[in-house]
Order: structure tokens, then C-alpha cells, then sequence
């Protein structure tokens, strides 16, 4: 098992060891990262830094990384992309001038695209969750690496946890897909289509729009039309918030409806109220599983923010321990040395056990949260589950 070999799994995880006395670090290990920090994707790009911000204060509070015979701190520099690629890809630039060892990615498949690419041409290692874009890891790059899960996973395990939960004669056999115009929206509306059959679906309607639309009603009515019984989408956050105002307006209530990345924040609750209740979505992690040092994590975002940690923020905290792991495997600020120690990785982080495939994907676990009475309970895997799937959905109309 992984866990042997983590050399360096406490001070990865917890961040609790005391600094050796004269082990103060000379100098800092500088990471960089490109958030979404206003705009349309701000809501989720501000769980990802706290991830961040977290995983860089504790192991800096267990002394930092093993390098050269000393401890040497990390030290994070922050850039908003304002949710727009096109800053994305001019924030990247500015932080490989400031000398970073590696980047951290913000949230949005267009925005990690964008991001990647830079990455690959300045050869500086990327690490980025938040999202689930699986097209890019097959364009042969090779300083890509994500320890989220991808739209393969994404599809399969959405029926999956749906044949598990409802029995077969209850279950929502009529699939419509709203697939947003972006890479993302076509790749995952494929597989959500290719995959159904064996798992004993249906898609009887499919119907595509912008990112930012204001009205989704003639979606939403022409789903209602086809009988749709289970609706599968992957909005923004703000898309998200309009596709279930919409539905209570036009009375469309599937008895299932899974909103990836749309229902993944508290603020889609705040925003639609009950209505969002029953939604699912699949952030890549919860604040309940059970992994060494999820605990402090939530100790700490609960003294900070008032809360458990939100969902995507372990993930989050898993990709500073990799890069902090392959640093001190590397023992070297190469940032090509620091790349090959990452594809090496095989580890147990917050996040779950990390190793990655020839790709940069790595097999963590796929987490589904459903809203439940103004809760985010995880519902998938069972084994970590703190409630079952809620199941069907009742009116709209009535919440």
C-alpha cells in the first residue's frame, strides 16, 4: 500500500510536527496559482484558495518541505483570472516571471485549458482540480496533472449511484441532458448518452445552450414535453441558479436532476432557497470523508469561515501535498526535476489516495452531495455517505 511509502505523509496531512530548533528555513519555495476570484466562477474559486491557503499555512506550520538538509517554506502568490481564460492565460505568464516552482489551477474547464497550456509551453508543473474536462489530458501533455475525477468517471458513476440507490422499477428510466457550449458541456453530454443504455436509460431529449443565458425556459419546456424524468446538466454556478428558478417558474420538477458544478457551493442555496433541494452534484470531495488530517482541515475552515469545509476544498489541499511530496522526492527547485517526482506520486492525501496515469488523471474516488433540507449530504460512495439519496424529488411548486 501507498501509505508506506509516504515519506513524508505527516507533515503533508497535518502540518502539526514541531519546527526542529536552528531548522528555521533560509529561503521559500514559491507556488503560484490562477483563481477565479470574481466573475461567474468566483463562488467556487473561493473554496479552491482556501484549499490552498490551508494546505500552504499547515505544513509551513510543520516546518515547510526537507530540501538541501533544511526546512524551506512555501510561500503561495494568488492571481484572479476573472473567470475569463483570456486572464488566465496573462496571469500565468506573470507568475512563471516571478519564479514559481509549480502552478495551481483555480475552477472551470475552459479556465484549466487555457491554463494548462501555458504550463505545457513554459514546462513548469500544473496541478489543478475543480474540474472534470477530460479532452485535455489526451492532448500528450506533460506537466498536467489533475487528482480530480474526469467526465469517464463522471458519467458512469451518475447512473451507477442511481441503480444502487432506486430500485429497478422506480427508477428514472427518461434522461434529458442540458449540455452548456463549451467542451465540457459536448464531452460529458456524450458520455452522459453513450453510457445510458447499459445502465438501463433512456435519453429522450438533448438540447444545448450559452454560458451566461438569461431565459432556459424553451429548454426546460421542451424537456418537460419529451417526459423527462432524470435531467442531467453541468451549469455554472449563476446558470445554475437560473435553471431551477426557471423550473419552479414553468412547474418542471424531474424526479431527479443532477446540477455538476451549478449546486456545488452553499451560495446556490442561499440563492434559490428550498428550490434547491435534491439537486446533486459531484465537486470531487466532501467535508466528511475520511482521510488522516480532514479533521484539522475542518477545525481550521470552521474557526475561519463558520463552517465544515465546502466541497472541493480537500481536493484542493491534495494538490499542494503532491507538489510539496515531489519536491522533497526530487530534492531539487528544477521545476522539470519536480515534474517527473510528481508522475511518481503514490500517495494518501485529503483528497484520498493519489498516484497518476500516464495522462496526469489519477483514480480518486468520484463524491456526489446532494442538498437535503439545506444540507450538503454526501450520498456517494456509500461507505462515507452521511445520508441516502433522497429520492423522488417532490414539486418544486410546493417549495
Amino acid at each position: 500500500m501507498a501509505v508506506k511509502r509516504s515519506w513524508f505523509l505527516a507533515g503533508i496531512l497535518c502540518g502539526l510536527v514541531a519546527v526542529a530548533a536552528g531548522s528555521a528555513p533560509a529561503r521559500s519555495l514559491r507556488l503560484g496559482a490562477v483563481v477565479p476570484l470574481s466573475g461567474g466562477l468566483a463562488a467556487n474559486g473561493r473554496f479552491i484558495r482556501a484549499g490552498y491557503d490551508f494546505a500552504v499555512e499547515y505544513l509551513n506550520a510543520g516546518g515547510g518541505v526537507r530540501l538541501g538538509g533544511q526546512r524551506v517554506h512555501l510561500e503561495l502568490t494568488v492571481l484572479d483570472d476573472e473567470s475569463d481564460p483570456i486572464k488566465t492565460v496573462s496571469r500565468m505568464e506573470s507568475l512563471a516571471q516571478m519564479g514559481i516552482v509549480a502552478y495551481l489551477g483555480g475552477v472551470g474547464s475552459h479556465l484549466h485549458a487555457a491554463a494548462a497550456a501555458v504550463a505545457e509551453k513554459n514546462q513548469i508543473p500544473y496541478c489543478g482540480v475543480g474540474f472534470a474536462l477530460w479532452s485535455i489530458h489526451q492532448r500528450g501533455y506533460k506537466y498536467l496533472f489533475s487528482p480530480f475525477p474526469k467526465s469517464p468517471e463522471l458519467a458512469v458513476e451518475t447512473y451507477r449511484m442511481l441503480n444502487a440507490y432506486v430500485p429497478a422499477e422506480q427508477r428514472p428510466r427518461r434522461v434529458g441532458i442540458f449540455a452548456e457550449r463549451t467542451d465540457w458541456g459536448r464531452e460529458l453530454a456524450a458520455l452522459w448518452t453513450t453510457r445510458s443504455t447499459e445502465f438501463g436509460y433512456q435519453v429522450v431529449f438533448q438540447g444545448d445552450y450559452a454560458v451566461g443565458a438569461r431565459d432556459l425556459s424553451d429548454l426546460i419546456l421542451r424537456a418537460k414535453a419529451a417526459g423527462v424524468e432524470l435531467l442531467l446538466s453541468l451549469p455554472t454556478p449563476a446558470d445554475g441558479i437560473t435553471l431551477i428558478r426557471q423550473m419552479r417558474e414553468l412547474d418542471f420538477t424531474p424526479r431527479a436532476y443532477f446540477l455538476l458544478r451549478g449546486a456545488d457551493s452553499v451560495a446556490f442555496r442561499q440563492a434559490v432557497g428550498g428550490a434547491g433541494d435534491f439537486a446533486v452534484a459531484m465537486p470531487g470531495w466532501h467535508h466528511a470523508v475520511k482521510y488522516p488530517g480532514v479533521d484539522q482541515l475542518n477545525a481550521w475552515y470552521q474557526r475561519r469561515f463558520g463552517q465544515p469545509a465546502e466541497v472541493a476544498v480537500g481536493s484542493a489541499v491534495a494538490c499542494v501535498q503532491v507538489i510539496a511530496a515531489a519536491i522533497e522526492r526530487a530534492q531539487s527547485t528544477d521545476p522539470a526535476k519536480i515534474r517527473n517526482a510528481l508522475a511518481r506520486v503514490d500517495m494518501v492525501t485529503m483528497a484520498g489516495r493519489v498516484r497518476f496515469r500516464p495522462d496526469g488523471t489519477s483514480p480518486v474516488p468520484v463524491i456526489a452531495v446532494q442538498w437535503q433540507n439545506g444540507r450538503h449530504e454526501l450520498v456517494w460512495p456509500r461507505e462515507f455517505s452521511t445520508a441516502s439519496f433522497a429520492y423522488p424529488a417532490t414539486p418544486l411548486r410546493t417549495r
